[in-house]
């Protein structure tokens, strides 16, 4: 069949994508960009112009494309492709009729000066308020886990690798190669194979599916090391579900002298596995723990899986962002899909 040539082809097209509908259109209506942008600006003041220069872009708009960015995964230079090319970015970010487009430079420095600001528990934070706000409160129990976020793989020599292991940096490396190595990515093994990098732990509620509290960590710390940190006391709940990498007889203890109801999975040993009783409260335990990973499946659709920057200052902003920018798209879900706060 050979394309059909028509007058009105570009507003066909704008029919059908009326009634496909714009997911960036509910994220514009539910989502307060404005006090999300007032609190960057509290925690890191924009530049000073003192001393002239083009005047930088307004926060609001430097935060809507980050979270595009998060949303669908997008490198610095893809990212401005598509804000030139892209109907549904542009509306969003409301600049259909101006020809002042962000670049990737412009991007990259922008992100850069939030994260060694250490703003990304600050975004994340006020996301949290806004789920609140709207009546989205932390219920039905929660759940802890942690994902490997794969980072990219460095490849040194013996020495240097002994060093980077200490800490420090080879005194052979020049600020050029500095810049280009990870010196915080650490391996750890899963599954019987090796991985570097980091990880995302998180407590979720069980209700809405939304993040309520997050850690990064470099990959070699153990899930159990943070459990307590990740502990969210707001939830109406005292349920606590976790899988079977963080039990512990004196952790259980202290959880349940403090009011909580424990549901952590039993795990066998390599002399001793586990009776017919654990293995049942395992599989009575497994079916609402399993909501956590349909957060972190969501997270790996956004990219979650790896980050493209170097350091932990730089992966813990953008695991912050992405953890945000995951809640700020679910809101939107449950708001359109009718799911009632309360």
């Amino acid at each position: 069949m050979k394309p059909r040539i028509s007058l009105f082809a570009e507003q066909e097209r704008e029919d059908r994508r009326a009634k496909l509908g714009d997911p960036l259109v509910g994220l514009a209506e539910h989502v307060d960009f404005e006090a999300l942008a007032a609190r960057i600006d509290a925690a890191a003041p924009r530049p000073s112009r003192a001393k002239g220069g083009r005047p930088p872009y307004p926060t609001v708009l430097m935060i809507k494309i980050l979270v595009l960015q998060q949303l669908y995964n997008l490198a610095d230079d893809a990212l401005e492709y598509q804000l030139l090319d892209r109907r549904s970015f542009l509306r969003f970010l409301d600049l259909t009729e101006s020809s002042s487009i962000p670049d990737a430079k412009t991007i990259w420095l922008f992100r850069d000066r939030l994260a060694q600001a250490g703003v990304g528990d600050q975004v994340f934070e006020q996301v949290q308020q806004q789920l609140l706000s709207q009546g989205y409160l932390a219920r039905c129990g929660q759940i802890v886990d942690a994902s490997l976020v794969l980072a990219p793989v460095q490849r040194n020599k013996r020495e240097e690798a002994e060093t980077v292991k200490e800490g420090t940096m080879p005194l052979g490396w020049k600020p050029h190669k500095r810049a280009q190595k990870d010196v915080d990515a650490k391996w750890t093994r899963k599954h019987g194979k090796n991985h570097f990098g980091y990880k995302l732990h998180a407590s979720v509620d069980k209700r809405c599916e939304l993040i309520r509290k997050i850690a990064i960590t470099h990959a070699a710390v153990a899930d159990t090391t943070v459990f307590e940190k990740l502990l969210d006391l707001s939830n109406t709940s005292r349920d606590v579900y976790a899988d079977r990498g963080y039990p512990s007889i004196e952790r259980e203890t202290s959880l349940k002298q403090a009011g909580w109801r424990v549901h952590i999975q039993r795990r066998g040993h390599a002399t001793k596995g586990i009776s017919e009783t654990q293995k049942r409260r395992n599989s009575a335990i497994a079916t609402p723990r399993a909501r956590v990973e349909h957060v972190f499946g969501a997270l790996a659709q956004m990219g979650g899986k790896l980050v493209r920057c170097l350091g932990i200052v730089r992966t813990t902003f953008v695991l912050q962002l992405k953890a945000a920018s995951y809640n700020l798209k679910r809101l939107v879900f449950l708001k359109e899909r009718g799911l009632a706060p309360f």
